[in-house]
């Protein structure tokens, strides 16, 4: 478990930028070390803020494209190509412009696809597809993720881990299919912490005055059970990139000033 750092940026705009240029660097430097790197996406006005950002930084080229593999935290079970599906905001925001491996993107299964409706099933196949990736060395059922990125919710959820839902309590399984989430659609497929916390490090995004709370919250040492984003952290590193609106209820000695 590491402890978390946090690092406040002015306002959501340059949080996305700077986030976006701290993930090329992550990318760049993995590839180097180890030939390719591994990143789990995350969606929400946050995660699409910064892949939109990233889109549109220059230094996006230092990135080997071919050479990175793609996982999703979460997934709303809608059909292939819905508007609201996580992996559908992502290739608009900026899949389709780099020139990615098909074969080293991983979007979880969709309503439509073919477990149906089924959503355990759909569960357990992207789990089974996230083994079969991982190595050895990784001693985990999962690939040792070199970024893993995290939206914070009003309410403290990541992924579709919601407070005091099934799925946050989940000790063994790393993907789990959620029924009843509080916010639509009620039905998604997630990983679970003990998946998020195979990552070497994990990044959670909080912008605006409504995820105040939730930052205060998580980093007070608040249960992971009635807080999930209390529970997911890297192994290496866990990271928390806000904007001055979320960190204003955080104690000032938590995080050095505002990024002009």
């Amino acid at each position: 478990m590491s402890a978390p750092q946090v690092v406040v940026h002015r306002d959501k705009e340059l949080m996305a930028k700077a986030a976006a240029a701290r993930l090329i660097t992550k990318i760049v430097d993995s590839q180097a070390a180890r030939g390719s790197a591994s990143v789990v996406l995350t969606g929400g006005r946050n995660g699409n803020g910064l892949l939109a950002a990233l889109a549109e930084a220059p230094a996006r080229d230092a990135v080997d494209w071919s050479r990175l593999d793609l996982w999703w935290g979460d997934e709303r079970f809608l059909p292939e190509g819905h508007p609201e599906r996580n992996d559908t905001q992502a290739r608009h925001a900026l899949l389709d412009a780099v020139p990615l491996d098909t074969k080293r993107v991983h979007p979880m299964p969709a309503s439509d696809g073919p477990y149906g409706d089924d959503v355990e099933s759909a569960a357990e196949a992207y789990a089974a597809e996230l083994a079969g990736a991982a190595r050895h060395e990784n001693h985990a059922p999962v690939p040792s993720f070199d970024v893993l990125m995290l939206g914070v919710g009003p309410d403290t959820h990541v992924a579709s881990l919601f407070p005091e839902l099934p799925a946050v309590r989940e000790t063994e399984r790393t993907v789990v299919g959620v029924r009843g989430a509080p916010k639509p659609p009620p039905t998604r497929v997630t990983l679970t912490l003990p998946a998020i916390r195979a990552a070497r490090e994990v990044w959670l995004l909080a912008a605006g005055e409504d995820k105040a709370q939730a930052a205060a919250i998580a980093l007070s040492g608040a249960g992971e059970v009635q807080a999930p984003a209390a529970g997911a952290y890297g192994r290496r590193r866990t990271l928390w990139l806000l904007d001055a609106a979320a960190a204003s209820g955080l104690p000032r000695d938590l995080y050095p000033p505002a990024s002009p």
